[in-house]
Parts: C-alpha cells; sequence; structure tokens
C-alpha cells in the first residue's frame, strides 16, 4: 500500500497531457487485449470497451465479466491501476474546470476570438451599453476591461478581463487587433474633467498605437480636449457633459423632443436608425428615397451628411453609407432584397 501510494502521488504530478494520453492507450488496450483473450465473453471491440469504461469507472453493470483466468488477471490489473489513473484524471479535469472558472471571474483569461466589442471602464453607463449590444445582436461577443477584482457582469458571449488598459499586454489579451470596434468610457471615479479626459486620452493612444485599424469611439467630457484625441487619430467621440446639457435645454425649449432622441438611441422603443445596403437598382438619391419610402422607410443620411433632402437628383456614389429611420420588420425586409454594405 506505501508503494502504490507512493506511485499515485507520483501519477498526479505528471504532466496533463502525458496523463490523459495514458490513460486513453490504457483503456484501448485493455479493451483490444480482453477480446483477444475471452473472444467468446467479448464477441466485439466495443464490448470490451463498455466492459472496460464500466469496470475503470467503477460501475459494474455485470453484463459482461471475464471467465478464465487470464481474463480475470487484466480485470484486477485494471481494478488496482486502472480504476486509480481513471480517478486522478477526473479529478484533473474537475480541478481544470475549477480553475478556468475561477480565472474567468478573476479576469485572467486569454480571448482568442474575433470580430467582438471592447468595453473600457466599467460603469452604469457600461452596463446600458452592453445591454443595448446584446438587445441589438443576441450573439455579440462583449470583452470588458477594468481593474475591478472580480467581473462585474459574465455570460457566455460576455468576457472580462482586468487590467490596466493602458498596458499593450492588458489589451493584447482582449485579442484588440481582431476587435470590431472598441469603446471608452470616462473614469467617473476621478476628480476633474481635465484628470478624467487625461485617462481617457492615454488608453486612446495605446489602442491606436496597437491596433489603428480598430474603430475607436470615445467619451469625452470637455469638447476642448477633442482636438488632443484627434491627434491620437481616434475615430469618433461622445461629449458626456455637452450631450446632456444640450438635450435637456433642447426639452425645455420644445416638450417632448427627449422622447425622440430616445427612440434613436435606443432599440428597444419606437423606431429607429439603421445602415442598409446599397441596391445596383439605384442611380440617384432620389431612387433610394422614393423605394425606401415605398418599404415603410425614410432615408434620412449618407454617412454625417443629413442634407439628402436637398439633392435627391445628385448620382449615388458607390461608398455612400445610407442610414434610415423605421422599424424593426421594415428593416428585415429592406436587408432581404439584399445589396452592398
Amino acid at each position: 500500500m506505501f508503494l502504490l501510494r507512493k506511485l499515485i502521488l507520483k501519477i498526479v504530478k505528471v504532466n496533463h497531457y502525458v496523463l490523459f494520453i495514458t490513460s486513453a492507450l490504457l483503456v484501448i488496450l485493455s479493451s483490444i487485449l480482453i477480446v483477444f483473450v475471452e473472444k467468446e465473453t467479448f464477441p466485439t471491440i466495443f464490448d470490451g470497451f463498455w466492459w472496460v469504461m464500466t469496470t475503470v469507472t467503477t460501475v459494474g453493470y455485470g453484463d459482461y465479466y471475464p471467465v478464465t483466468a487470464a481474463g480475470r488477471g487484466i480485470a484486477i490489473f485494471l481494478y488496482i491501476f486502472g480504476i486509480g489513473l481513471i480517478g486522478i484524471v477526473i479529478g484533473k479535469i474537475i480541478d481544470m474546470l475549477t480553475v478556468f472558472r475561477r480565472k474567468r471571474v478573476e479576469g485572467d483569461i486569454m480571448f482568442k476570438g474575433k470580430d467582438h466589442f471592447i468595453i473600457i471602464g466599467w460603469s452604469q453607463k457600461a452596463c446600458f451599453a452592453v445591454n443595448e449590444m446584446v438587445d441589438t445582436y443576441k450573439n455579440v461577443e462583449i470583452i470588458i476591461i477594468d481593474e475591478l477584482d472580480e467581473a462585474p457582469l459574465l455570460t457566455e458571449n460576455i468576457h472580462y478581463i482586468r487590467g490596466n488598459a493602458s498596458e499593450p499586454s492588458i489589451l493584447e489579451k482582449a485579442s484588440l487587433t481582431n476587435a470590431r470596434s472598441v469603446v471608452i468610457f470616462a473614469d467617473d471615479s476621478l476628480a476633474g474633467d481635465q484628470v478624467t479626459d487625461g485617462k481617457t486620452l492615454l488608453i486612446a493612444s495605446t489602442i491606436e498605437s496597437v491596433a489603428p485599424n480598430v474603430h475607436t469611439v470615445v467619451e469625452v467630457m470637455e469638447q476642448k480636449h477633442i482636438k488632443n484625441f484627434q491627434h491620437a487619430s481616434v475615430d469618433e467621440f461622445i461629449i458626456s457633459n455637452e450631450t446632456i446639457s444640450s438635450l435637456a435645454v433642447r426639452s425645455a425649449f420644445s416638450k417632448g423632443v427627449s422622447n425622440l432622441y430616445n427612440q434613436l438611441l435606443r432599440r428597444s422603443v419606437g423606431d429607429d436608425l439603421y445602415r442598409i445596403p446599397i441596391r445596383p437598382s439605384w442611380t440617384t438619391y432620389r431612387d433610394a428615397f422614393q423605394e425606401l419610402i415605398d418599404e415603410g422607410a425614410t432615408l434620412i443620411a449618407d454617412r454625417s451628411d443629413l442634407t439628402i433632402n436637398r439633392k435627391l437628383d445628385e448620382k449615388l456614389p458607390k461608398e455612400a453609407e445610407l442610414y434610415v429611420i423605421c422599424d424593426d420588420p421594415a428593416y428585415q425586409k429592406i436587408m432581404k432584397k439584399g445589396g452592398s454594405l
């Protein structure tokens, strides 16, 4: 028993791959050997495999059992070594799953996917953003980067990486170069807009240096700081304080206008803003405008150009990015007709 205990302790320390391969070989060779030794009792290799598995997992149905001395010798070997080895393997698998779960909660897992979205800085705003993304695309992959001790939110498609987003190694863990887009939220815990925008700028600069082709959206506290972000080649800006203030003033001057903004900003309320493909039959903006009207959608913009209604007879460029306002059924109908984005 002392020697067996020493042997088991050594087996536990063996490399995982070696242990799994050894276990697989033990099961396969034992299945073949028992069929070779007792052909009448075990007619096929599958019958031998069934008996070996019920033996090493201590199930022991009793529907198959060896009757010769050689067969029973194989059984005794499996009782002594096979059951212990498989038990260790099962324990290793459970341990690996436990370690994986702990590392995932602690944000210590390397993400290897692509076309995902990265959200930097956890806050109530980030939480709303995640919910909006999930409502928009059910199977969207989202990476949250923050310095919290544990993941603020975890699901099958939502992952967490703990660390300072201004460090390239943390961004590499999030597979930044393969990401579809990055959204950086301002750190509300910092005192002063200048300090907050300074931290955001540092993160944005690191992102642009690591992955300049990834679309980056940044929350900026003060508009006067935007020129600093433009030097870092940031793609889009959301001016936090001024956006809220402007919406409040517009609502005060025009009663109910905030409801209109809320509909355009949230997919779960009313009609929404969608980007649509260009159809080969469209030559001018008027062609697109009229056909979309008939399908229940209103063409309002080409990229950031909102003057579509004043240039309906102009030629529709091939590189145009058209946006419409409509409900989801109309959008689905438009997308089924196809075109090129």
